[in-house]
């Protein structure tokens, strides 16, 4: 996320350089209490990634690939059992 200021337009110089993101607005923390919070905004990274999506079985292209049914006693039978 780039930086804006006032006026809604990228803050910077034309040499390309934004502002920084964050800016102590008030009181004067110590280093140590900057590099806390650096680490804890750091470290909530951003969203997780969703799950990859399963193909539900119902509908799996490999079903429509069926083995013909063998010809003889059963044979009926058994085509409508799973290979």
């Amino acid at each position: 996320m780039a930086a804006v200021d006032d006026a809604g337009e990228p803050a910077g110089d034309a040499a390309g350089e934004l502002a920084p993101f964050l800016r102590v607005v008030r009181g004067d923390p110590t280093p140590d209490e900057l590099a806390a919070v650096v680490a804890v905004l750091a470290s909530m990274g951003g969203p997780a990634a969703a799950p990859p999506r399963r193909t539900p079985e119902w509908n799996a292209p490999r079903r429509l690939h069926r083995a013909a049914h063998a010809p003889g006693p059963g044979g009926w039978r058994a085509s409508g059992l799973p290979h």
